[in-house]
């Protein structure tokens, strides 16, 4: 590969994704159309993530533009390359708004990018964009054209089971976790040891569930025991439980395809830990249909809301139908959703709010960029715990993908961290039709 520098032109959505983007790309030089600071603009005002990144961005172009005009390079750093404007340029050659239609600020984009490397044509230029299509675009008209790379993440270990199957175990090993219910590791993982790692032990016919513990180094059984009237189906299922209901274990992502289980055993857990958390927050992020924004849809907040909601709200149904109307436990449930000790809600609705003795469940949070899920986590004060559940492979946002997600990035950053604990439920429990579905289309 070409050690020369190369010329990177950043597109909105790189912007909007990573506020430090400009800076991620070492000695190479960085270039955004005016294009872009006019889309920014657009989006500066308001309390989303991408609200946010638009007001960082600005910041730091402002910042740095006090060393001169934005119209010449501006250096970045002693080991960074320069940063500069382009101006609305036309190509001498190839026209994108001729090829593709006048007044779209993607072929504005494509164009600038035409135009400063017919300019520059000594060096690689190279637009960055997470739009796919703006992308196609650029690779029609001989531009090259890449994703944002910084934060995506191998999926490899997504794919494949989270729990580890060891054959051939000392049968006495697995006689002592059925006698005593835990044992000293000594040894019995070998190298296959993971912090909270889970783990199917097997000596011939007889196997064991089992949980490691890393803080007192320790095997420990798992059972398929009921939460909230809800009884595990399968040792993934028997595993999340075990996760979700430790109480070392701050930080829990459940990955897997719709109808195995996710939402609901977050939720099952959370409501039998309820006396344990002032507060239980169900929580997912509000994905725009066709895009557009929320205000599009008619009726008050609620009305708008009520569709993208409406799934969380199943969960909790189904929970309470468990229990008669008389028990206890079903009255409990009403208790909590009256006082509003347990809420389900947009994301948006509680961006910024301190997070002290709650249980925190994020819905559907592959949707998340890798910003938005850290600022989630790092709100958490005392007494709090984070539940992520979602599905890697079923992304709803135009920017994001399987390896650039922030529940695959947070799964891949924080594996083996003694907080953290990851389980990926394979098997869907919804019914042999939903199977059948995932299975076979």
């Amino acid at each position: 590969m070409s050690k020369k520098q190369k010329l990177f032109v950043l597109d909105t959505s790189v912007l909007l994704h990573d506020h430090h983007a400009i800076m991620h790309f070492e000695r190479h030089d960085v270039a955004i159309p005016i294009t872009v600071l006019e889309e920014l603009d657009k989006f500066k005002i308001g309390n989303d993530t991408k609200n946010f990144s638009a007001r960082e961005v600005i910041r730091f172009i402002d910042r740095i533009s006090l060393t001169g005009g934005l119209q010449t390079w501006i250096s970045l750093g002693k080991t960074m390359g320069s940063f500069k404007v382009l101006l609305n340029q036309s190509p001498t050659g190839i026209d994108a708004e001729e090829m593709y239609g006048s007044g779209k600020n993607d072929h504005k984009i494509i164009n600038a990018t035409l135009a400063v490397k017919e300019e520059d044509n000594k060096r690689d230029v190279i637009l960055v964009t997470k739009d796919i299509n703006l992308r196609i675009k650029a690779k029609a008209l001989g531009i090259h054209a890449e994703d944002y790379e910084t934060g995506k993440v191998d999926d490899t270990d997504l794919r494949t089971s989270s729990t580890t199957t060891i054959e051939d175990i000392d049968s006495d090993v697995i006689k002592q976790l059925f006698l005593k219910g835990s044992i000293e590791e000594n040894g019995v993982l070998g190298n296959l040891k993971v912090a909270n790692g889970y783990y199917i032990l097997k000596n011939g016919k007889s196997s064991s569930l089992t949980y490691f513990d890393p803080l007192t180094d320790t095997l420990h059984r798992v059972e398929k025991e009921y939460t909230s009237g809800i009884k595990p189906k399968n040792a993934e299922q028997a595993f999340a439980v075990n996760a979700l209901m430790n109480n070392n274990i701050k930080l829990v992502a459940l990955q897997g395809v719709a109808g195995t289980g996710k939402t609901l055993l977050a939720l099952a857990a959370a409501l039998e830990q309820q006396k344990q958390f002032q507060q239980i927050i169900l929580a997912r992020p509000l994905v725009p249909l066709s895009n557009k924004e929320i205000g599009f849809l008619p009726g008050d907040a609620k009305d708008k809301i009520g569709p993208y909601m409406e799934p969380l709200w199943d969960n909790l149904k189904f929970i309470k139908s468990q229990f008669g109307e008389n028990e206890k436990k079903h009255k409990a449930i009403v208790e909590m959703e009256e006082s509003g000790r347990i809420l389900i809600t947009p994301l948006a609705f509680i961006r910024g709010r301190s997070l002290s003795n709650i249980l925190f469940i994020v819905d559907e949070a592959q949707n998340l960029t890798p910003h938005e899920v850290k600022t989630i986590i790092t709100r958490a004060g005392e007494g709090t715990k984070i539940v992520f559940t979602g599905d890697v492979h079923q992304i709803d946002t135009p920017y994001l993908d399987e390896n650039s997600n922030g529940l695959a990035y947070l799964i891949d950053r924080l594996k083996g961290q003694p907080l953290f604990s990851h389980i990926r439920l394979e098997k869907g429990e919804r019914s042999e039709l939903a199977n059948l579905a995932n299975d076979l289309l």
